[in-house]
């Protein structure tokens, strides 16, 4: 069986700080979740997924059990507490040596923050729902840094030739600021092509972050590679993770 297939960002990280993002390719599931799937609630066999986590922690040489989130498409922001169920929230941030920060995405853009000094480290699961309500700024102030101590790395999500959105998604981002228009374009079928990265991106350049850093990929256009809701319907998740060693 193939190890898993990982994606390690390119971007300045300061020394300590670990973050990698997985794709479908080194795992044991089957069918539509074929074959790292490492998500619990989208019907796949709990045994292949508890079996897809454990290589993924002996992959990544992870220091603890990564904090598996409850996502909601909220702005909800996880901290690190003993036990207990999965938090309800859609972002996480860490601060002591050890802590895996993680979120799932089939489309979703994952963005991974670390603070200049390494002393935090976050990961936010950023749908435009998310986006709308403010998971990323959220995100950032549990970071308890200036944001311009801030870096961001924004990883594979479904990409402005392939998400789809009706007016409805438009005017969340317009109606609160007009110069988001420029993150859409028209389809042939009277909706809309949305740039989910470049909404990010404003909306973490708006926050007074600077240290911006795209690992680009779409994840609809590369079935081989990524899960895509979009795509599939019925799919696996992929993970984003960040830890301080």
């Amino acid at each position: 069986m193939p190890d898993p297939d990982f994606i390690f960002p390119d971007w300045p990280a300061p020394a300590g700080v670990r973050a990698a993002v997985t794709t479908r390719g080194g795992g044991v599931s089957g069918g539509p979740f074929a074959s790292f799937n490492l998500a619990s609630h989208v019907g796949d066999d709990p045994a292949a997924v508890a079996a897809n986590r454990a290589r993924l922690r002996a992959a990544l040489g992870l220091p603890a059990e990564p904090l598996w989130l409850a996502q909601v498409h909220g702005a909800e922001v996880a901290r690190f507490a003993g036990g207990g169920e999965p938090p309800r929230a859609d972002a996480a941030v860490a601060t002591a040596p050890g802590e895996v920060c993680v979120v799932m995405v089939a489309d979703c853009l994952p963005v991974i923050f670390a603070t200049r000094d390494g002393g935090a480290v976050g990961v936010a699961h950023a749908g435009w729902r998310g986006l709308a309500a403010g998971v990323l700024e959220r995100t950032l102030g549990a970071l308890d840094r200036p944001a311009g101590e801030v870096m961001a790395w924004l990883g594979p999500c479904i990409g402005p030739r392939a998400f789809e959105v009706g007016e409805e998604v438009r005017q969340a981002f317009v109606g609160a600021d007009p110069a988001a228009a420029r993150r859409f374009a028209p389809n042939p079928r009277g909706r809309w092509w949305a740039d989910l990265a470049g909404l990010a991106r404003d909306s973490l350049a708006a926050a007074g972050v600077t240290n911006i850093h795209d690992g680009g990929g779409c994840t609809y256009e590369d079935p081989a590679r990524f899960f895509s809701y979009r795509r599939d319907g019925v799919t696996g998740r992929f993970a984003a993770l960040v830890w301080r060693s």
